[in-house]
């Protein structure tokens, strides 16, 4: 009792590893998760994309368009069609997510000097397979432009397309970063708001057990915070150190630097978890309700979607999640090469929220120690 910051923190390590459901949320389901959706997205770019073409030009350009077309990585051509309606037939049997339509008016209008048009339908039941067919077409059909374009020497503007940040034009080097970061979030969130209702229902309704060492808020919070740093801190190391050299994603951030984007991230979180786990009453409650919160958490960071082009409401909404804030630090840090102060916004914005969620937390502690002895 002599240090009971440290008996708070040790007790509450104890009450993480002796209920299984918190053991889940705090250590299983951040090591696992990070490492399903990476392998989910493993290889990140689609590979010889099966496509269909009809030509009904039959000339030698368009052949020699096809070529280019099939000796992209991303496209195989996979069979030519002698109509349209074959090449749905076949890819509705799903031997093929691409139909490249060539008209028969093709090699005319390019030997004219008119500019000519090819159409492309593709399978959008999967974005990949879009992506695909549509880059080799284009790829293609630029590298044609150089050769047929009768009228200049060379080109007026030089054409070349240098991938900035996500030198792969991988999805899981886009979009695992920011997932990797909401995990860290939900699964506070979801532990800490599993370790009050238990709390809850074995007090009677306090959030804190019938024990003295538990008298003072402040000391209370601290000690929970200790308990939670201790476990995250191992926690963030596999996450956002660990995956990213793992799997080879984009990783330019050095990990003091890190270090400093975390630990304000991972406050921000524990205090926002604390503050929405006063509210919370059963154990089941967490799962219920905010499992589904993930994937508008994940717009609303702009990370799927442009922030830019995200309603005022939402955008501003979004900024009561730290994961909003920590997307946006984390994908800047680790896949733009960016130094922590060109990420001055998102750095003080996590901290001013640690110290916002703090308040609040300290307030909600106190009342109910307050209310719990007014029931005594």
């Amino acid at each position: 009792m002599k240090f009971p910051i440290f008996t708070i923190w040790r007790e509450e390590l104890k009450n993480i590893y002796r209920d299984i459901g918190v053991v889940l949320f705090f250590i299983v389901v951040p090591f696992i998760y990070p490492v399903l959706y990476s392998i989910i997205y493993n290889p990140e770019v689609m590979r010889e994309t099966p496509m269909v073409v009809v030509d009904m030009s039959h000339s030698t350009l368009s052949r020699d368009f096809v070529r280019r077309i099939d000796a992209t990585p991303d496209v195989q051509v996979y069979k030519y069609a002698s109509n349209m309606e074959e090449a749905k037939e076949i890819v509705n049997s799903k031997k093929a997510y691409g139909i490249l339509f060539i008209p028969q008016e093709f090699s005319q209008d390019i030997h004219r000097g008119k500019q000519t048009t090819v159409s492309l339908y593709a399978d959008m039941s999967g974005l990949l397979f879009y992506k695909a067919v549509l880059l080799a077409t284009t790829e293609a059909s630029l590298e044609m432009r150089k050769i047929v374009n009768v009228n200049a020497i060379e080109l007026p503007v030089p054409y070349e397309a240098i991938s900035l940040y996500n030198t792969q034009n991988g999805f899981a080097s886009f979009l695992v970063p920011g997932i990797l970061v909401l995990v860290v979030q939900q699964t506070l969130l979801l532990g800490i708001s599993m370790i009050c209702a238990t709390t809850r229902e074995r007090n009677r309704g306090a959030l804190v057990p019938h024990n003295p060492i538990y008298s003072d808020a402040l000391r209370t919070i601290l000690g929970k915070v200790m308990a939670y740093l201790t476990v995250y801190i191992f926690m963030s190391i596999w996450v956002f150190i660990v995956m990213p050299s793992l799997f080879h994603f984009p990783h330019l951030a050095n990990e003091g630097t890190l270090a400093l984007f975390i630990l304000p991230y991972l406050l921000a979180c524990i205090f926002f978890s604390m503050v929405v786990a006063a509210f919370i009453r059963g154990r089941e409650t967490p799962m219920m309700i905010l499992v589904f919160t993930s994937l508008p958490i994940l717009f609303m960071s702009g990370i799927s979607w442009p922030q830019t082009a995200i309603p005022a409401f939402w955008k501003y909404f979004g900024y009561l999640f730290p994961s909003t804030f920590g997307i946006q630090g984390f994908v800047k840090l680790n896949s733009m090469g960016a130094s922590l102060n060109e990420i001055a916004f998102e750095y003080k914005a996590l901290w001013l929220q640690t110290g916002i969620y703090f308040i609040i937390t300290l307030l909600i502690y106190k009342i109910s120690l307050l209310l719990h002895k007014n029931k005594i």
